[in-house]
């Protein structure tokens, strides 16, 4: 039997925010203790990845199952407000992806979070695949305006906005777990679903449960670069984990979380306030700390409890993942860059080699991880790392292994020879600078 299938993204969170990825409590306590259940009841992978370090990109390469450069909006670093009304920028309706897949396999599917590819009318979520939609579509938004960054309000069902009251965290919490107690009737009845949950949390503004009154205040300034803390922020990530527990329980009273397949990931690595140790980098930086993110899956009908993989995989390997559990079958116009992990999933001692490919417009980075070793290229220097001993980056080995330098090198020029170039016109937008904030 087919198991629902649930996809949690977080926005922005590090590689060890959780609890167990090795996270420090906060002042309240535990931060993640429903993830961290989640983890111990299921399978933790420590060593997976997302497509980018950075928000829209690393949504293309989710929904397409393909790397991102293949589409034209998916060299936005990332899509940016302006892009509003230019069909160039989104996600095209006519690209198969995996929730149009599993639909056509007989899933029902729905969204409840964030799009951030492209507007309608050339683009949306429920023209790619999705039969609901309650979310955002843009890539941040206040947390209790919902206004984006460019003072547009920006909660919508479906296509049409949608004014309700409430902490956007709760809100999407609340219309994931009505959506599971309103599916059960249909599972009972032989259709799974596919839910992509895709919160906002901890992306920036810095906003808790308890702070509307910073609504106006960050009304015009969302990257919010004079608030913020680390308590904040382990507070917002709270409410998120307190919400994916309603989750989890809602599946538990319908009697569905026996064959529910529960993803959870973050789009990229961490902003300012996140604990990415013992990485380096951050969001924008295809350092370890940019790319390297929690992968968590739960399923207690076909994953072993308690256990870890240190099995290479990005986040299309696991849109890759689901199509093929859900009995879902790849286009033939569009064969797939993802690589299935239901071995490991099954196994979780299986492993198999992977091979992974980056490159970022800005700062003209490249990055490309085989087994033990990292090719890295930032600006005008290019580094070679083995990873499996020194996960900080620290030393540098291009002199010491000239050969695998090399090799790594010329392997990834190969790969970037067939994706197209990044376009002249291709944006990269920071937010903030050393000017705002000393570097990492």
């Amino acid at each position: 039997m087919r198991p629902n299938i649930i996809f949690i993204v977080a926005d922005d969170l590090g590689f060890a925010d959780l609890g167990c990825y090795g996270g420090r409590p906060a002042g309240f306590g535990a931060v993640s203790p429903h993830i961290d259940a989640l983890a111990a009841n299921g399978l933790r992978f420590t060593e997976g990845y997302s497509n980018s370090p950075v928000c829209s990109p690393t949504r293309f390469a989710l929904m397409t199952m393909r790397y991102q450069y293949r589409l034209r909006g998916g060299m936005e670093e990332p899509i940016n407000s302006r892009s509003k009304g230019n069909p160039k920028l989104g996600l095209p309706p006519e690209i198969p992806t995996l929730p149009a897949l599993l639909r056509e396999a007989g899933y029902a599917t729905a969204l409840v979070g964030k799009w951030h590819l492209g507007y309608p009318p050339a683009c949306g979520p429920l023209r790619s695949g999705y039969e609901r939609f309650y979310g955002i579509m843009a890539g941040g938004v206040d947390y209790f305006s919902h206004r984006s960054s460019k003072g547009d309000h920006d909660l919508f069902e479906g296509e049409n906005e949608r004014h309700d009251v409430g902490y956007l965290t709760d809100l999407l919490s609340r219309r994931a777990v009505d959506y599971v107690r309103g599916q059960a009737g249909a599972v009972r009845g032989g259709q799974p679903f596919f839910l992509s949950l895709h919160y906002t949390a901890p992306h920036w503004p810095w906003e808790t449960r308890d702070d509307a009154h910073l609504a106006e205040q960050v009304a015009h300034n969302l990257f919010h670069l004079d608030g913020g803390n680390v308590e904040t922020y382990r507070r917002m990530i709270h409410h998120m984990d307190e919400g994916i527990g309603q989750l989890v329980q809602a599946l538990r009273d319908e009697g569905l979380l026996e064959n529910t397949l529960i993803v959870f990931t973050s789009d990229n690595g961490g902003e300012r306030f996140s604990d990415n140790w013992p990485l380096v980098g951050g969001k924008m930086d295809l350092t370890e700390g940019g790319i390297r993110v929690p992968w968590i899956a739960h399923w207690p009908a076909g994953i072993p409890a308690g256990t870890t993989t240190a099995q290479h995989c990005m986040s299309m390997d696991w849109s890759a993942t689901l199509l093929e559990i859900g009995g879902g079958r790849p286009h033939p116009d569009y064969p797939l860059d993802g690589v299935s992990l239901a071995a490991v999933l099954r196994d979780p001692a299986h492993r198999f080699e992977r091979p992974l490919y980056w490159r970022m417009n800005h700062r003209g980075q490249r990055a490309v991880r085989k087994g033990d070793w990292k090719y890295l290229k930032v600006d005008a220097h290019e580094y070679l790392f083995n990873v499996a001993q020194d996960a900080r980056e620290r030393a540098n080995l291009a002199h010491r292994h000239p050969e695998t330098f090399a090799a790594l090198r010329a392997d990834w020029l190969a790969w970037d020879a067939t994706v197209p170039a990044i376009p002249e016109d291709a944006s990269v937008s920071l937010g903030y600078s050393t000017q705002d904030m000393p570097q990492r």
